[in-house]
C-alpha cells in the first residue's frame, strides 16, 4: 500500500576520503539528514519547513531539485511537501547537501505507486548535490545512499562499488566550527596536475584500494594521503598542519580533509581512536574553535525510512 507520508534519514559522508577526490566516499552514520514528503492536492514540489537558512525555491535546494528530477517526465495527480531538517551543519564538509538530497528522494520514492529500486535514485540525488556544489560528483551522494565505502566510476551513468574495509578501522571526525563553500572551495583549485603528483597521487589511491581489498592495515596506512587536493585546501583551515601532526602522533592510519571541510577525519585502529580525537581536537582549540568530534566505524548504512504514515 502506497504512503501519504514518508520519512527517510541519509547519513553524513567523508568525500575524498584523501586519495580519492570525487570518487571515493563512506558513510558516517551517527549523523546526518531527516526529510519528510507528503503527497499533496497540488503538483510540483514545494518546501513548506527547512532548518537554517537554506533556499525554499526548490529548484535552488538540493533536497527540492532531486525530487524535482525523480518527478520530471511523470505525469501525476498530486504533487510531493517536503519538509528538512538538518543535523549535518551547513558548509561542515560532511556531505550535508547530499544528504539532504539522498533522504528527499529516498523518501519521495515511496510515494509513488510504482518506487524506483534503490540504484536508480542516484542520479537524481545527484542532480540535486549539483545546487550546491556546481558540479555533478557522487562521492557523497553514493556514500550517503548506500552506505559504506564506496568508489564510484564514471558520471552517464555512474558505476558504484562498495569497498570492503578493515574492521577494526574506525573513523575519527573533528569538526570545527567554521563554514566553507562547497562551492567556492571547488573554484578554487587549480585545472592542471603536474605529472609527478599525478603518478604519486595514482600510486596512493591504488594502494589504499588494495589495503582495503586485502585487509592490510600498513598498506593503508602508508597510502592514505592526498598529495593534489589537501595542500591547496589546507590554508582555509586554522591549524590544519598541526592537526595533521597529531592526529599521525597519535597513530592514526592517515589524516586528511573531509570534503570541503573545515572538517578532518582521521583512519585509526580502534585502540588508538580516542586519543587521536583528544589531540586533533586539542589542536583546534588552541586556534580559538569549538569544535563537535566523533568516532564511527566505517561506513555504517545508508539512508532508509525511519516513518511511514
Amino acid at each position: 500500500m502506497t504512503s501519504n507520508t514518508v520519512t527517510a534519514f541519509a547519513p553524513a559522508s567523508v568525500g575524498n576520503v584523501a586519495v580519492g577526490f570525487d570518487i571515493l566516499g563512506h558513510a558516517l552514520s551517527v549523523i546526518g539528514d531527516h526529510v519528510t514528503a507528503t503527497r499533496s492536492a497540488t503538483t510540483g514540489v514545494r518546501i513548506i519547513e527547512i532548518t537554517g537558512e537554506l533556499p525554499r525555491e526548490p529548484a535552488l535546494n538540493t533536497a527540492g531539485r532531486a525530487v524535482q528530477s525523480l518527478l520530471a517526465g511523470r505525469t501525476l495527480a498530486w504533487g510531493v511537501e517536503l519538509a528538512i531538517r538538518k543535523g549535518i551543519p551547513l558548509g561542515s564538509g560532511l556531505g550535508g547537501s547530499a544528504a539532504s538530497a539522498v533522504a528527499a528522494v529516498v523518501a519521495a520514492n515511496e510515494l509513488l505507486d510504482e518506487p524506483l529500486p534503490r540504484s536508480a535514485l542516484l542520479t537524481h540525488a545527484i542532480e540535486g548535490e549539483a545546487v550546491a556544489s556546481g558540479s555533478r560528483h557522487a562521492d557523497n551522494v553514493a556514500a550517503s545512499l548506500f552506505g559504506g565505502l564506496v568508489l564510484t566510476i564514471g558520471e552517464d551513468p555512474p558505476r558504484c562499488m562498495l569497498i570492503p574495509v578493515p574492521s577494526s578501522i574506525r573513523c575519527v571526525l573533528v569538526h570545527p566550527r567554521l563554514f566553507i563553500s562547497t562551492r567556492e572551495a571547488r573554484g578554487m583549485l587549480r585545472d592542471v596536475v603536474a605529472l609527478d603528483d599525478l603518478v604519486r597521487q595514482s600510486a596512493n589511491l591504488a594502494g589504499f584500494l588494495a589495503g582495503c581489498y586485502t585487509n592490510n592495515v600498513e598498506l593503508i596506512r602508508g597510502c592514505l594521503e592526498d598529495l593534489v587536493i589537501e595542500p591547496q585546501r589546507a590554508r582555509l583551515i586554522p591549524g590544519f598542519a598541526a592537526v595533521k601532526r597529531a592526529a599521525i602522533a597519535a597513530k592514526a592510519l592517515g589524516c586528511s580533509i573531509s570534503g570541503a571541510g573545515p572538517s578532518v577525519f582521521a583512519w585509526c585502529d580502534g585502540q588508538d581512536a580516542e586519543a587521536a580525537r583528544v589531540a586533533m581536537s586539542a589542536v583546534f582549540r588552541t586556534q580559538g574553535l569549538e569544535c563537535d568530534s566523533w568516532i564511527a566505524p566505517i561506513g555504517g548504512n545508508g539512508a532508509m525510512i525511519t516513518e511511514r504514515r
